[in-house]
């Protein structure tokens, strides 16, 4: 491309989803000099795409839209319209003439998770497992306070995952602190500090979690700056195949000795998080017992059950047993059935999906 024609009739428009490869000459003044950056889309963007692609189809009374597009966060346009037609979907298979907002809220499970596998087999003692693992992951969510509220717990099978926990944020995050961060990977380390805690063993359920956490910290600590050792620097240039956009490299520059403390400061920063994560479930044991029991019995909480359930007002509170696990390092502690509270009027809200 050595320069276009001079007919000023004839725009010539072009999209690229990698701009950091394009060559300068390109973007020099009368050529492509106008460059219009397309990020996700917020909340009020997000509920126009929704209006949009809800067009001419049948919905319910009960349809919001603007508590649709707060709970699909990171949502781009082809995200929304593949959960628009997952919801028809669902809809139809149930003979229903509309959609309605059980069927928005399944759609929007299956668009980040995958379909449910119910026909999956799963023996008592993986279900045991799958249920405190899950368990944990939403109880060090709920008790920390820069984790994002936690919308779902299951145990019912979703793409390769054996169960999943949704915590989705209560807005929309373009900035993220260090300490968002660092409750972040004790939220993902913790299915496997509950697999530690109650079975004094672990499994190979927590591999994506264990591989997120690794990438989270080390770009923490060569991305974003936040060591505490290192200070405010990146380490690492990452060398790219051009003409196909991908990553073919990192380029060191830094010297051995640096690497060393790159590797020091990521092992600190998990053990923290595992420490953190072992902190709140030691302290909440007994709701991650009686967590982790419910799910066993029916399999999905939804967040205002979840809340019901870790405070003690939940009407599905299990009665105590003798057959809960735990590791021998851990001294027993009292199991009697809690005491089932009466909700008070001036009671705090469960916090409302987001």
């Amino acid at each position: 491309m050595d320069g276009f024609d001079t007919d000023t009739n004839v725009i010539v428009v072009a999209a690229t989803n990698r701009p950091d490869i394009l060559d300068p000459a390109l973007l020099r003044p009368g050529r492509f000099d106008r460059r219009i950056i397309l990020n996700r889309p917020d909340i009020r963007e997000r509920k126009e795409i929704l209006t949009l692609h809800a067009r001419g189809k049948p919905l319910t009374d009960d349809v919001d839209l603007q508590t649709l597009a707060r709970a699909t966060p990171g949502f781009v346009g082809a995200d929304i319209e593949n959960l628009m037609n997952e919801a028809a979907i669902l809809a139809a298979r149930r003979n229903k003439q509309a959609t309605g907002m059980e069927e928005f809220e399944q759609s929007i499970e299956r668009v980040i998770a995958g379909p449910e596998r119910k026909s999956r087999v799963m023996s008592k003692k993986e279900k045991l497992i799958t249920a405190f693992h899950e368990a944990g992951h939403a109880i060090v969510a709920h008790v920390l306070p820069m984790c994002d509220p936690v919308h779902k717990v299951s145990i019912v099978s979703r793409g390769i995952a054996a169960g999943y926990t949704m915590a989705l944020p209560a807005e929309d995050r373009n900035l993220v602190s260090k300490a968002k961060y660092l409750d972040d990977l004790a939220f993902a380390l913790g299915g496997r500090t509950a697999e530690e805690l109650v079975f004094g063993d672990v499994t190979t359920g927590a591999e994506n979690d264990l591989s997120r956490v690794t990438k989270l910290a080390r770009d923490m600590v060569t991305r974003y700056g936040m060591s505490e050792e290192l200070g405010p620097m990146t380490f690492g240039r990452k060398e790219e195949l051009v003409f196909l956009g991908k990553e073919i490299g990192e380029q060191r520059d830094y010297s051995e000795a640096v690497a060393e403390q790159i590797d020091v400061e990521v092992r600190k920063i998990v053990d923290g998080a595992h420490e953190k994560a072992r902190q709140a479930l030691t302290k909440h044991r007994e709701e991650l017992d009686r967590v982790a029991k419910t799910l066993i019995d029916i399999e999905t909480l939804g967040a205002e059950e979840f809340v019901a359930l870790f405070e003690g007002t939940s009407d599905r509170v299990p009665e105590p047993s003798q057959s809960t696990p735990r590791s021998g390092a851990e001294q027993p502690v009292d199991r009697k059935a809690p005491e089932r509270a009466k909700p008070a009027l001036d009671m705090p809200p469960a916090p409302a999906p987001a």
